[in-house]
C-alpha cells in the first residue's frame, strides 16, 4: 500500500510536466468533442489516432488516450441529454431522465449532474485502481500458461454471451475476429495461413488497420447508408449549475455509482452498459421522488453517470494487470500498447513502472480537467451537433485511409482497410457486435500461443489444460455462463399472482365468499 502511494507520487511528478498536461488536456477536449458527435465513440477516436501517435512518446500517447476515454464518456451523455441520441453506448441510460429534464428547461442542471457524476465516479474508480491493481498484478505473476488460456477463453465466452441480440451472433463475430487473427505465417511451422498468395499479408493484418476498419469505416458506411437529411432540434444550454436541493438529491447516487460500476468494468461483461442500467434501477428503488422517474428525475442521471465513469477505471485495471480488454476502447488501447512494443499484464508494473504510474496519475489529472473544462464549455459542445453528417463522415473516411497507409506505407493496406470496413458494415447490418471480433483479433494469437505452450510443456497431454485449481475454477464459470440459459428455461415458471381488481381475483373472491 505504502509502495503504491510512493509510486503514485512519482507518477504525479511526471504527469504534471507541461508536455504531459498538454496531452491530458488535448485528450479530454478531443474525447468530449468526439463523444458529443452521435455515432463516433471513444474506440473509433483512439483507433483513428493510433497511426498518428507512432512518433509520440508512449507515456504522452497513453495519457492522451486516457483523456479521450473519460472525455468521450461525458460527451456521449451530452448528446443523450440534449438530443435523446446517445453518442456512446454507456450513455444510453442518461437519455432516460436527462432528455426529459432538458425538454423541461433543465438541460444545464442535467449536464452539470452528468459532469460532476463523471468526476466523482472516475475519482473513486481510479482510487480502486490504485489500491487493487498492484495486488492483482502480484498474484497474476504466478499464473501459468494453462491458466492464461482459460482466462482468455472466459473473456471470449463472457463478452460474446453478454453483447448483441443473440449468442449466435456474438460467437459468429468472435469467429470472424479469430479468423482475421490467423492471417499470416504460422509462428511454429512458418506455413502461410489465409494469405491468398499476397506477400504483404505474410506478417498478418495490423491490429490498427482492423480497429480502424471495423470501427471507423464500418460506422461511416453504416451511417451513410441510413442518412436522413433532417435537422435535429438542438436544445439551448445555459450555464450548468446545481441548486442546494439538486445537490441534496444527487450526492448519494454519485457515491453509490462507483460501487456498481467498478466491479462490472473489471470483468468481461460488456463495459458500462450493465452497471449503468443497474445503477438506474437502484436509484429508482431508493429515491423518495419515484413519481418523477420517466419525466426527469435527477437521480436517474447522477447514479448511472457515476457508475459509467467508475467502470472505465475498472476496465483500465483489468487491461493493465491481466492484459485483458473488457470493452472495445480497452481492446484498441491494448493494440496501442502492442504498437509501442509493450505487453500489458502482471509484469507491466515491474517492467514499465514509470509508464504505468504516470498513466494512473494522469487519470486523476484528466478527471479534474474534465470537470474544469467541460462545465463552462457545455454550450460550445452543443454547437458541434449542427455539423452536417456527410461532411463529418467524409472526413472520418479520409483520416482512416491516411492512417492505414501510414502504418507501413503499403497501398495494399488501404485495400485491406476497405475490405474490413465492408465487413464492419455487414456486421452492423446483421446485428453482429463489434467487440467480440476485435477481441478475437487481439487476443486470438495470444490464446493460440498459450495453448501451444501448455501442450508443448505437457508433450501434447490435453489434460494439462485442466491441471490447476484456477483453470478448473475458470472453466466452471465458463460452463455456468454457457448453460445458464438452458437451466433457466428448464426451471418451472411461477404463475403470476392475480392482481387486485382483475377478473381472476374477482372470481377467487366470489368462490371464497
Amino acid at each position: 500500500m505504502i509502495d503504491s502511494l510512493a509510486h503514485l507520487m512519482d507518477g504525479f511528478g511526471a504527469a504534471l510536466t507541461p508536455g504531459n498536461l498538454l496531452f491530458a488536456a488535448l485528450g479530454v477536449l478531443l474525447g468530449t468533442a468526439i463523444g458529443v458527435l452521435p455515432g463516433i465513440g471513444p474506440a473509433m477516436a483512439v483507433a483513428l489516432l493510433l497511426p498518428v501517435t507512432y512518433a509520440f512518446d508512449p507515456t504522452g500517447a497513453f495519457i492522451m488516450f486516457a483523456g479521450i476515454y473519460f472525455g468521450a464518456m461525458f460527451g456521449g451523455s451530452t448528446t443523450s441529454i440534449l438530443l435523446n441520441t446517445p453518442g456512446e453506448s454507456a450513455a444510453v441510460v442518461a437519455a432516460i431522465e436527462g432528455n426529459p429534464m432538458a425538454k423541461s428547461g433543465r438541460a444545464a442542471q442535467a449536464l452539470a449532474t452528468a459532469a460532476i457524476g463523471h468526476f466523482v465516479g472516475g475519482f473513486l474508480g481510479v482510487c480502486g485502481l490504485v489500491l487493487l491493481a498492484p495486488l492483482v498484478a502480484s498474484v497474476a505473476v504466478d499464473i501459468g500458461a494453462p491458466d492464461y488460456f482459460a482466462i482468455m477463453v472466459l473473456a471470449f465466452v463472457a463478452v460474446t454471451s453478454v453483447l448483441g441480440s443473440s449468442r449466435i451472433r456474438g460467437f459468429a463475430s468472435l469467429a470472424l475476429g479469430l479468423t482475421i487473427g490467423l492471417v499470416g505465417l504460422d509462428p511454429i511451422s512458418g506455413q502461410p495461413r489465409l494469405t491468398f498468395g499476397v506477400p504483404q499479408l505474410a506478417d498478418g493484418i495490423d491490429v490498427v488497420i482492423v480497429a480502424v476498419g471495423l470501427f471507423a469505416v464500418g460506422e461511416a458506411l453504416w451511417v451513410a447508408a441510413h442518412l436522413r437529411r433532417t435537422q435535429q432540434e438542438v436544445i439551448p444550454v445555459g450555464r450548468p449549475w446545481l441548486s442546494k436541493a439538486d445537490l441534496k438529491r444527487t450526492w448519494k447516487p454519485w457515491l453509490r455509482g462507483p460501487f456498481i460500476g467498478f466491479p462490472f468494468g473489471s470483468i468481461p461483461a460488456g463495459g458500462a452498459e450493465i452497471p449503468t442500467f443497474l445503477s438506474y434501477v437502484t436509484e429508482r428503488r431508493l429515491s423518495k421522488h419515484k413519481d418523477e422517474f420517466g419525466t426527469g428525475a435527477i437521480e436517474g442521471v447522477a447514479g448511472p453517470e457515476s457508475a459509467a465513469s467508475a467502470s472505465s477505471a475498472g476496465t483500465m485495471s483489468t487491461m493493465l494487470t491481466l492484459g485483458l480488454p473488457t470493452t472495445a476502447i480497452a481492446a484498441v488501447m491494448l493494440a496501442a500498447f502492442q504498437q509501442f512494443g509493450i505487453q500489458p499484464g502482471p509484469l507491466l508494473f515491474q517492467s514499465e513502472p514509470d509508464l504505468v504510474w504516470t498513466l494512473i496519475a494522469s487519470l486523476f489529472i484528466g478527471l479534474v480537467l474534465l470537470l474544469v473544462l467541460n462545465l463552462p464549455l457545455a454550450p460550445v459542445w452543443a454547437t458541434l451537433l449542427r455539423i452536417p453528417r456527410p461532411y463529418l463522415y467524409a472526413g472520418i473516411l479520409f483520416f482512416a485511409c491516411v492512417g492505414a497507409y501510414a502504418v507501413s506505407g503499403q497501398p495494399v493496406d488501404i485495400l485491406v482497410l476497405l475490405v474490413i470496413g465492408a465487413i464492419g458494415f455487414l456486421m452492423r447490418r446483421f446485428g453482429l457486435p463489434v467487440l467480440p471480433a476485435i477481441l478475437g483479433v487481439i487476443l486470438g494469437p495470444d490464446a493460440e500461443l498459450q495453448l501451444r505452450r501448455s501442450l508443448q510443456i505437457a508433450d501434447g497431454d490435453v489434460s494439462t489444460l485442466f491441471s490447476t485449481p484456477l483453470a478448473i475454477g475458470v472453466y466452471t464459470v465458463i460452463a455456468l455462463l454457457l448453460l445458464f440459459p438452458l437451466i433457466r428455461r428448464a426451471l418451472p415458471t411461477r404463475p403470476a399472482a392475480a392482481r387486485p381488481g382483475s377478473d381472476e381475483a374477482t372470481t377467487k373472491d366470489d368462490e371464497l365468499g
